[in-house]
C-alpha cells in the first residue's frame, strides 16, 4: 500500500456495532505503550484513543474516529473507525536472519510490532544491517497479524561508522542523494558569469564589501557592505546569491529544492538543499570572483531607521572571505596581528559594530526577544564517535550579521506587503493565551507580574521586560524556559501577521536561498516585479502555488529539527557512555510527576526518576513546577543546581540516566556496587528497553560473526547458522549455497574430512596465533567498526541470485 493511497473501508465486524456517536477525521499519533491520539483540525485536544480502540492503525495514518460517549479520563476518548489513508509505507530498523525467514525492528518506537520479512524478500540484508523496509501488508492486529515487508535497501552493518546517522536521516524520509538528472542539470551550470549574464544588472564590484562566516562554511550566500556619506546616514548593502538564474522554476533542481524545502545540519554531515556544483560553486560568493546578485540597498539614519531602499539585481565581487572569530578578533580583542592583515577593512568593522548597536537597540526598543541560550558543538572522531562537546559562542561578529540579516528581510517584506503583492511571509503569532496565563501564574511566586489585556493578548514589551528583571538572578534560567515554552512555533505563510518574538509587523526570509526554499521562491517573485514581468496570470499563478509553498516548507523545517535533534541526542548519550560513574554539578532543566530533567554544562540532558529518590516520597507540586518531598520537605525546582551521578546512558534508546548526588550516599563496595545506583523504569521506558535490548543482542550476534569473519576470511552467516564460503559453492540450478565436492567421482570420504578439517583446524590455528600476536583489538558492543560479515554475506547472495 502506497503512502498516501485511500483505503478500503475496515471489516466492521472486529469493531462492534456502530453506534450514532458523532464521527471526526484527523492523523493518529502513535504512543510505544499501545494507545494513541488522533489530531483534529480546529480542535484545541486531541481525542485519547485507548489500545483496545486503535484497530490497526499506523503512526502519522489519516484516520476516521468515532468519539465516545464516555470517558475515563478527562480527555475526550474515541475509537478508530476506518483508516483512510496510509501516512508511511516504509520503516527503517534492525534485520534479523533466521532460517527461513526474517524481522526487522523498527527503530521508531511508535511502531508497536516488528516487521515480518519473508525469505524471498531480504535481498541482500545479514542479521545486524539497518536496512529501510518498504511495507506489503499492515497486518492486523486483532487476528494478531504482524505487518509484512521487503527489504527496500541496506544502509549499512549497525556496527559501521556514520550507519546510526544514515538510520536517523532514512526515518525521517530526508532524501540524501540527489537524483542523475538533477545532478546532469547541475553539471551544465556554468563555473563563472558570462557577460550576457550582466546585462541589465546594477555593477557593483568596486563597491568594498565582505562575507563573513564560520571557518568551515562553504555556501556564501550573503555579503555585506557599508559606508556612512557626509551626512551621517549609514548606507548598508545586503548581496545575496542570485540562485534563480541558475534554478529555473520547474526545472529538475528546482522540484528536487521543493522536495526537501531545506539543507539539514547534522552532527556529522550537511544534506544540501541543492548539489555543491551549484551550493558551493557558482552561486557560492567566493572571494575575488565576479557572483551575480540580489541587493537590498538600505539608507539607515543615526536612530536605526530605514529611511530609504532599493532592491535591485545587481553584480558583484566580495574582497575578502571573513570568519565570524577573526572579526570578533579585531573588535573585541583588538588583535593586532588581524588589524594588520585586514587593515584596509578595519574602518569598515568599526562602522559595522556601530550601526549593529544601533539596529539592536531599535529593535530593543520595540520589545524584541532575545533568547540567549548557550548552544553547543560535538566534536567527532573519524569513526564517528564523539569526543568532546563545546560552546559555541555568540560574538559581536554574529550579532553584527544576525542584524543586518534581519534588516533586510524586514525591509524586503515590507517592500511587497505594501506592493500588494503573492509573497511567503515568515511569521510568528501571538502565544496561547492560556499559556501566558499559566506562565503568569508562575511567575508571580517569584514576584513577577504579566500585564495581558483580553482584547490584545500580551505584547512582546511585556515578555521583554520579565526577562530584564530576572537577568543574572537564581530564577532566570527557569523563567526564560518557560517564557519560550509559552511561544508559538515561527512558520512560512502567505499572509503577514507579523513577527511576535522579533516585535516586526512584517517579515520574511530573503537571505538564505541557498539553503531555504521560501527565500528562493521570493527572490523568483522579487525578479518577475523588477523586470515587470507581474502580470493577471503571474498573480493567479503564484496565487495558486503559494500556499502549499509556504504550508510545504514549514513541514520540512520541522522534520529537518527533528533530525538534528535525534541525532544529537544521539551523539549525546553515546559520549556520556564514557563518563557512566562520573558526577558532575547541572541544573533542573525540567519537572514532572514522574520526575526531573537536569542538563550539564556540555547540554547533555539526563532523567531523574521520582520513583528512583529513595530519601523520601517525592509529590509534584503543578503550580510552582517542583518536586516535594513529603517527609523532608525537600525540594527541586526548575533552574536549581543539583549535583548528578551518571547511572546510565545509552545510544540506541538515546536516553541518559542520573541520580542525585547526597552527603548520605553509600559508597561504592570493593566490586564497584553501590545499593544507590538503581533507575525504576517506566512503562514507556520499559518498553523501550525491551526493544532495545532486542538490538544489542543483534549488535553482540553481528560482532561475534564480524570477529569470527576476520579470523577466518569468509564466515557468513546463511540460513541461520554460520558456514564458510570456503567449503560451499552455488548450485548451478538453484543458485543456493551447498557444499563443495571435493571429489567428482565420489562424495565426501572420512579421509578427505579428516584431511580437510585437519587442514582447516591448522589454518586456523595459525591465523589466531597471527592474531594474538599482533594483538588484535576485541571491539566490545557498539564499538564503531567495519563489517567484512556484511560484505561477504552480500557478496555470495548476489552470486546466488545470479544464477536464478
Amino acid at each position: 500500500m502506497s503512502k498516501g493511497k485511500s483505503l478500503k473501508r475496515m471489516n466492521a465486524s472486529f469493531l462492534g456495532k456502530k453506534n450514532k456517536n458523532e464521527m471526526v477525521v484527523g492523523t493518529f499519533i502513535a504512543n510505544a505503550r499501545g494507545f494513541g491520539f488522533v489530531e483534529v483540525e480546529g480542535r484545541d485536544e486531541d481525542i485519547f484513543i485507548p489500545e483496545e480502540y486503535v484497530h490497526g492503525a499506523f503512526h502519522s495514518d489519516t484516520v476516521e474516529v468515532e468519539l465516545l460517549p464516555e470517558s475515563s479520563g478527562k480527555r475526550q476518548e474515541g475509537r478508530v473507525r476506518n483508516i483512510l489513508v496510509r501516512g508511511m509505507d516504509e520503516v527503517v530498523g534492525t534485520y534479523q536472519g533466521e532460517k527461513n525467514f526474517g524481522f526487522v525492528i523498527p527503530d521508531n518506537g511508535r511502531i508497536q510490532s516488528d516487521i515480518f520479512i519473508p525469505i524471498e524478500h531480504h535481498g541482500k540484508a545479514v542479521t545486524g544491517d539497518k536496512v529501510v523496509v518498504k511495507l506489503t501488508d499492515y497486518g492486523n492486529a486483532l487476528e494478531h497479524k504482524k505487518p509484512e515487508g521487503k527489504i527496500k535497501e541496506v544502509i549499512g552493518n549497525i556496527n559501521d561508522p556514520g550507519v546510526d546517522i544514515m538510520s536517523i536521516v532514512k526515518g525521517y524520509d530526508i532524501p540524501s542523494e540527489f537524483p542523475e538528472r538533477v545532478i546532469n542539470q547541475a553539471n551544465r551550470c556554468p563555473d563563472q558569469i558570462s557577460e550576457a549574464d550582466m546585462m541589465g544588472r546594477t555593477d557593483l564590484r568596486n563597491v568594498q564589501m565582505v562575507t563573513i562566516d564560520g571557518e568551515d562554511a562553504k555556501d556564501l550566500d550573503d555579503a555585506v557592505s557599508l559606508t556612512i556619506d557626509e551626512k551621517g546616514l549609514y548606507h548598508l548593502g545586503v548581496h545575496i546569491a542570485d540562485v534563480t538564474n541558475y534554478v529555473q522554476e520547474n526545472s529538475a533542481l528546482d522540484r528536487e529544492a521543493l522536495k526537501r524545502g531545506t539543507s539539514v545540519y547534522l552532527v556529522d554531515r550537511v544534506i544540501p538543499m541543492l548539489p555543491h556544483r551549484l551550493s558551493n560553486g557558482i552561486c557560492s560568493l567566493n572571494h575575488g570572483e565576479d557572483r551575480l546578485a540580489l541587493s537590498c540597498l538600505m539608507t539607515i539614519d543615526k536612530s536605526g531607521v530605514v529611511i530609504d531602499h532599493d532592491i535591485v539585481e545587481s553584480v558583484i565581487n566580495v574582497d575578502e572571505r571573513m570568519s565570524y572569530t577573526s572579526v570578533a578578533k579585531i573588535l573585541e580583542d583588538e588583535d593586532a596581528e588581524e588589524i594588520e592583515k585586514y587593515s584596509e577593512l578595519v574602518p569598515m568593522f568599526r562602522q559595522m559594530a556601530d550601526l549593529s548597536a544601533l539596529l539592536r537597540k531599535k529593535r530593543e526598543d520595540k520589545g524584541a526577544i532575545d533568547f540567549d541560550f548557550p548552544e553547543t558543538k560535538i566534536v567527532l572522531d573519524e569513526a564517528g564517535n564523539p569526543v568532546d562537546i563545546l560552546p559555541r559562542q555568540r560574538n559581536t561578529a554574529t550579532k553584527l550579521i544576525e542584524d543586518f540579516m534581519l534588516a533586510a528581510n524586514e525591509t524586503v517584506a515590507e517592500h511587497f506587503y505594501y506592493l500588494q503583492s503573492p509573497f511567503v511571509y515568515r511569521i510568528h503569532e501571538q502565544p496561547d493565551p492560556e499559556k501566558i496565563s499559566t506562565l503568569s501564574a508562575f511567575v508571580s511566586n517569584f514576584g513577577h507580574h504579566i500585564r495581558m489585556r483580553k482584547d490584545v493578548g500580551v505584547k512582546p514589551k511585556e515578555l521583554q521586560k520579565l526577562l530584564k528583571q530576572i537577568e543574572g538572578s537564581k530564577e532566570e534560567a527557569v523563567i526564560c524556559r518557560m517564557t519560550l515554552r509559552s511561544m508559538m512555533q515561527a512558520k512560512y505563510s502567505t499572509e503577514c501577521t507579523g513577527h511576535f518574538g522579533l516585535a516586526f509587523d512584517y517579515y520574511c526570509h530573503f537571505t538564505s536561498p541557498i539553503r531555504r526554499y521560501p527565500d528562493l521562491q521570493i527572490h523568483r517573485i522579487i525578479k518577475d516585479h523588477l523586470r515587470g514581468r507581474i502580470n493577471a496570470d503571474k498573480i493567479a499563478h503564484y496565487e495558486e502555488i503559494l500556499d502549499e509553498v509556504a504550508k510545504h516548507s514549514s513541514e520540512t523545517e520541522r522534520r529537518a529539527e527533528e533530525a538534528e535533534r535525534e541525532t544529537d541526542k544521539l551523539k549525546k548519550a553515546q559520549y556520556m557512555e564514557q563518563h557512566i560513574g562520573e558526577t558532575f554539578e547541572g541544573i533542573v532543566s525540567g519537572v514532572t510527576a514522574w520526575g526531573m530533567f537536569v542538563e550539564l554544562d556540555n547540554s547533555c540532558e539526563g532523567m531523574i526518576r521520582a520513583a528512583s529518590m529513595n530519601d523520601d516520597f517525592y509529590v509534584y507540586d503543578e503550580d510552582h513546577m517542583k518536586l516535594v518531598g513529603e517527609r523532608t520537605h525537600k525540594e527541586y525546582a526548575l533552574g536549581q543546581k543539583v549535583m548528578i551521578k551518571v547511572l546510565g546512558a545509552d545510544r540506541i534508546t538515546r536516553t541518559i540516566d542520573f541520580r542525585i548526588v547526597s552527603e548520605n550516599d553509600s559508597d561504592d563496595d570493593e566490586f564497584g556496587y553501590n545499593p544507590d545506583d538503581f533507575v525504576v523504569f517506566s512503562d514507556a521506558r520499559k518498553v523501550a528497553e525491551s526493544r532495545a535490548n532486542k538490538v544489542r543482542k543483534l549488535i553482540e550476534r553481528s560482532q561475534t560473526v564480524e570477529d569470527d569473519t576476520q579470523a577466518k576470511g569468509r564466515i557468513i552467516e546463511y540460513e541461520g547458522r554460520m558456514i564458510d564460503l570456503n567449503d560451499y559453492e552455488p548450485d548451478s540450478r538453484t543458485g543456493e549455497l551447498k557444499p563443495k565436492h571435493k571429489d567428482k567421482d565420489k562424495k565426501y570420504g572420512k579421509g578427505s574430512r579428516k584431511s580437510s578439517k585437519s587442514k582447516e583446524a591448522k589454518n586456523s590455528s595459525r591465523k589466531d596465533k597471527d592474531k594474538t600476536d599482533s594483538g588484535r583489538k576485541v571491539y566490545k558492543v557498539h564499538k564503531y567498526k567495519k563489517s567484512a560479515t556484511s560484505k561477504a554475506a552480500r557478496s555470495a547472495q548476489g552470486k546466488g541470485r545470479k544464477h536464478k
